[in-house]
């Protein structure tokens, strides 16, 4: 889909609701941004960025410049924002987390080689750094390709998730 501000597009990885860049209460993606350049706003929600190809960014957010983003390093800034990017050598790819915090509670965290972990999250999201991830819940396994994503919904109890390489989980709860 197309950036709101024009300056490229992004490839939707999943959501919650609505359709475009209206309805969602949170939704993941993956752009592809060749040149540094402004981001698009998003009033009334928080952005959650992690480079994942390419040397990385600097982002300067409402004036102020960041820490470089290196890949797999999250960075947390407000959707009503004013941020531009500066490319440190050259295209990246990056992913991004958009979410409503009137609506859910969000926690994001990059996990590398094993990994077992205990989740109350209504919904969790387990997003693939790796090219064969093996991801077990409970009884269940599946094994996702690079940037493929697991998404784990309805829950209501304590869920049991083990991970054996690097990979992106996403906890949402909804408020």
């Amino acid at each position: 889909m197309p950036w709101k501000n024009g300056g490229g597009s992004t490839e939707e990885i999943t959501r919650d609701a609505g359709t475009g860049l209206e309805g969602f209460g949170w939704r993941l993606s993956i752009a592809d941004i060749g040149e540094s350049g402004g981001f698009s706003t998003f009033a009334g929600y928080e952005r959650v960025i992690s480079v994942l190809q390419g040397d990385g960014m600097t982002l300067t957010v409402d004036g102020q410049a960041t820490r470089p983003l290196h890949p797999l390093a999250p960075f947390a800034f407000s959707g009503e924002s004013h941020v531009h990017c500066t490319l440190l050598g050259g295209p990246i790819r990056d992913f991004n987390l958009i979410y409503s915090p009137q609506r859910y509670r969000a926690r994001l965290q990059w996990l590398a080689g094993e990994q077992r972990f205990f989740s109350e999250a209504g919904t969790v999201l387990v997003f693939s750094a790796d090219p064969a991830l093996h991801v077990k819940t409970g009884e269940s396994a599946a094994e996702l390709a690079l940037y493929d994503c697991l998404q784990l919904s309805g829950n209501t109890g304590l869920l049991e998730i083990s991970t054996d390489g690097p990979c992106c989980v996403i906890e949402l709860t909804a408020r």
